[in-house]
């Protein structure tokens, strides 16, 4: 067993400085109190010979005399009344010529004073004289080493260590992630696993003529688990691993983040094999000449130079890989990019369903859950989450449950905490009228009534009238994973969107400021609908998107006659969806007004109260589908044999691909959604 007792003392220069500082301030108060003058040797002769001196002490080269009561008043002044002794001195050229003179005093003036002979040397006078000098040069030193000390002042371990690399070091075997620990990210981890295999055996590579990939780039939005593989890669490699960010490079002294750049690299050939990994890049990788404003001595410029140079110079990195991560790969220096510096770029995308539901077996080990839990239904009520979301989901679940005092976390609780994530925590303080609490309800009845009779809208979860964050009600759908997204869905989308308010001018007579956010999303579907994917009937097969991500600037790629028509097109779509919301409602109308009764009674409903009223829906979940066939190709499958399953990765060429919440009935909206590639 370890003996962690501390010890009692423990030596510090500190100590040392304290000391001699205590000394000094100890001689001051204890030496004696005296008036004390220098004078020539004739003027101490003339007291001498007026017998003015009681006693004469006499040193190596000087010598003191204690003047009478009489004399002291002459010397020092006639005010002076006080016991204190008044004290002369007087250079001698050496303590054996000082005595014969005394003898030659004595015998011609009858001089009989006592004399003292001291031949040590005065402490006191010494360290008067130089401790003040010896006080500077240690409090110097003191103040040189904590600003050198790596826990001093300074962004790199102190003022004189700043151009030092800050990336933390994790030895060899101390990163203990694996690919175990990694849900969900099977293609990445497959992209990766090459590089693992190189540092464990780089002979069976190098063999064949190949050379060892120089960096991967991880590009992803946050929270897909893009450090936490990095993390795997070098517990799997077994090899040092350098972790710091892009920001750590940046400082405001010119030339300390090529320094760092060049320090680290130092560092990990002395390591190598090694990884080192460089989250968000972004920060220090951004394009160059994108500012002209900082002119040409840009300090992050001159640092991502440095970063190039290092990466793929004159010089060679053998057995150094560098690892980054970013979400901002559109905005990297194309330099940075190319191959020979980052060889590779991995996409870490959202988890589609499968990944979702191995990255909650992940999280539930340490989870203590009743035997009602469904991975599979966890997996489909979370689409749009990432690995972030999915593990504050797991946590979220668990503190409610204790909250409620359980001893299990229950199936009831995991949807709590989707609940409480996606759209906020529930205020039923908050005060609604009995006329707005009936609006709210006929709206989201109305979203509800056209998501159910609507193939390809997205099936209805739950709806409630409860007042839930900024939302004064909120319906749940869960959106359908798809590859792609046919015209006709984005129109039953836009068409679902509008029930609110179509209900609202049906059954009230009036329309209210709460379809605000419906209105909104629909318009951008509708004007991505004819600008980007060419789907209006008076411009098709025009995209008016650009892919690189520099816009146009201030020029539009179109004329004012094509944005009138872009704005026809785009009214003429919300329009006809509305009517056919509005028509829809019509021909279910009596099954609206009873599903605006059990909100309005229960404050909530789900999928079965639907079903109730309006009988199954035809149309089945494509994500359902796809979990059955999965499960029924791993029962068939031979044992020991891996399977390849049907993937639902979204690649949706919506504007928004919302992640669970797509309509809230609101004063002020907010919808979490997920930015997607278009």
């Amino acid at each position: 067993m370890a003996n962690n007792k501390k010890p009692f003392f423990r030596f510090n220069l500190g100590w040392l400085y304290g000391g001699i500082f205590m000394i000094l301030i100890v001689l001051y108060l204890t030496q004696n109190q005296s008036y004390s003058k220098e004078v020539d040797s004739t003027t101490f002769e003339e007291i001498v010979i007026n017998g003015g001196m009681e006693k004469i002490t006499v040193y190596k080269d000087h010598a003191e005399a204690q003047l009478t009561d009489s004399m002291k008043r002459v010397v020092f002044g006639e005010d002076i009344t006080d016991k204190t002794p008044g004290i002369i001195q007087t250079n001698i050229p050496s303590s054996n010529s000082f005595a014969e003179t005394l003898q030659n005093w004595k015998n011609e003036y009858n001089v009989n004073v006592p004399v003292t002979y001291d031949k040590s040397t005065d402490i006191s006078t010494i360290l008067w004289s130089v401790g003040p000098f010896i006080l500077l040069i240690a409090f110097w030193f003191f103040i040189m080493r904590g600003m050198s000390n790596p826990g001093g002042g300074g962004g790199g371990g102190g003022v004189f260590n700043v151009g030092k690399s800050t990336a933390r070091l994790y030895e060899k075997g101390n990163t203990r992630v694996t690919f175990n620990d990694v849900a969900g990210l099977s293609e990445a981890k497959q992209e990766v696993e090459e590089i693992v295999q190189f540092l464990r055996n780089p002979s069976k590579y190098t063999e064949l003529g190949g050379k060892i990939p120089k960096g991967a780039l991880l590009v992803g939005p946050p929270g897909t688990g893009k450090t936490l593989l990095a993390k795997a890669v070098a517990g799997e490699a077994d090899v040092p691993f350098f972790s710091l960010s892009g920001s750590d490079f940046v400082e405001m002294f010119v030339g300390v983040g090529a320094s760092r750049v060049r320090d680290l690299f130092r560092q990990a050939k002395e390591k190598a094999p090694c990884i080192v990994f460089i989250d968000e890049i972004d920060a220090v990788g951004r394009a160059r000449g994108k500012n002209p404003s900082m002119g040409g001595n840009d300090e992050r410029e001159n640092t991502l130079n440095q970063l190039l140079t290092e990466m793929d110079g004159f010089g060679t990195n053998s057995g150094v890989i560098i690892l980054a991560a970013t979400n901002r790969a559109d905005i990297l220096d194309k330099a940075l990019l190319r191959a020979g510096r980052f060889d590779r770029q991995i996409y870490v995308e959202l988890p589609d369903l499968n990944d979702r539901k191995e990255i909650f077996d992940v999280h539930l080990r340490k989870v203590k859950i009743d035997s009602s839990i469904d991975r599979d239904m966890l997996a489909r009520q979370t689409p749009g989450f990432s690995g972030a979301d999915i593990a504050n989901v797991c946590n979220e679940a668990a503190l409610i449950a204790a909250r409620k005092n359980k001893n299990y976390v229950e199936k009831q609780d995991f949807m709590d905490a989707v609940d409480r994530i996606v759209g906020g925590l529930e205020k039923r303080s908050k005060i609604t009228t009995d006329e707005e609490k009936r609006s709210i309800a006929i709206h989201e009845a109305g979203h509800a009534s056209l998501s159910w009779h609507l193939q390809y809208a997205n099936p209805l979860v739950k709806v409630t009238i409860v007042p839930r964050g900024k939302a004064l009600g909120a319906a749940w759908y869960l959106p359908e994973e798809r590859q792609i997204t046919p015209r006709e869905a984005m129109l039953d989308e836009m068409c679902a969107t509008l029930g609110g308010r179509a209900a609202e001018e049906l059954f009230i007579g009036r329309i209210s400021t709460g379809a605000a956010n419906d209105l909104e999303r629909v318009t951008k579907q509708a004007y991505a609908m004819v600008v980007y994917f060419g789907m209006s009937d008076r411009l098709p097969n025009l995209s008016y998107y650009d892919s690189t991500g520099q816009e146009y600037g201030f020029t539009k790629p179109y004329s004012e006659t094509t944005a009138k028509i872009i704005d026809e097109e785009v009214s003429r779509i919300v329009n006809e969806q509305y009517e056919r919301a509005k028509e829809i409602l019509r021909q279910h109308a009596e099954g609206h007004a009873r599903l605006t009764e059990v909100l309005l009674d229960n404050e909530v409903i789900y999928t079965e109260d639907v079903e109730k009223i309006f009988g199954k829906r035809p149309w089945k979940s494509r994500s359902e589908e796809i979990l059955r066939d999965n499960e029924a190709m791993k029962e068939e499958a031979p044992k020991g044999e891996e399977v390849s399953f049907t993937s639902t990765t979204t690649i949706d060429i919506t504007p928004e691909q919302p992640t669970a919440v797509v309509d809230e009935d609101t004063e002020e909206k907010t919808t979490k959604t997920e930015p997607e590639d278009k």
